[in-house]
């Protein structure tokens, strides 16, 4: 009697694993009429706007940036002070990096000196003006400062390794991000 059982769950655990394969080959959404290479929905400002929170940052002070051969580095994406914005754009082929950084304030030709760039305190900082933006260098690094609204934005790199067109470059790329350079930009909720 056990016999029979046996001969009868054979086909049965066979055939199971022969239904599965076909299970899950499909790519989401595709079918007649729809482009399976469309990307996913992008949420909305709302929900982008509380995933930023999330990592204690100010959806206002959100930036990014373009510079050739660089791109940003996922996990270097956090809080910056208080409520403010930093991330790590990186250049494969040479590994040097420039940091974008965002956060409440300003600058001017009196309190430039005394901010450290790129947070090395104790070194001796030189600002010169470069534009409506603040060329500023010291302890082995150089960036650019430029003053908006209520805060100031920071494109800054290793002074060996990054130019200063380079970051000038970055900073006049420097935006606020549209919907979906923040979907990019900001891990998922």
């Amino acid at each position: 009697m056990i016999r029979p059982v046996r001969v009868l769950l054979l086909p049965v655990v066979l055939l199971v694993p022969v239904l599965l394969t076909g299970c899950g080959s499909e790519k989401a959404g595709a079918g007649p009429g729809v482009d399976s290479s469309a990307s996913v929905a992008v949420p909305g400002r709302t929900e982008l706007d509380a995933r930023a929170r999330a990592l204690q940052i100010a959806p206002e002070l959100v930036y990014v940036t373009k510079a050739p051969g660089y791109t940003l580095a996922q996990q270097s994406v956090g809080v910056y002070g208080d409520d403010g914005f930093s991330g790590v754009y990186w250049a494969k082929e040479t590994n040097a990096q420039i940091q974008l950084s965002v956060e409440r304030g300003t600058m001017t030709a009196r309190s430039c000196p005394k901010q450290p760039v790129g947070g090395m305190a104790g070194e001796r900082t030189v600002c010169e003006r470069d534009g409506d933006a603040w060329y500023r260098a010291g302890g082995g690094r150089h960036e650019y400062a430029l003053v908006e609204k209520g805060h100031v934005l920071k494109v800054s790199g290793d002074s060996t390794k990054v130019t200063r067109a380079v970051l000038r470059s970055a900073l006049h790329s420097a935006h606020r991000p549209s919907d979906a350079e923040l979907a990019a930009v900001l891990p998922p909720a």
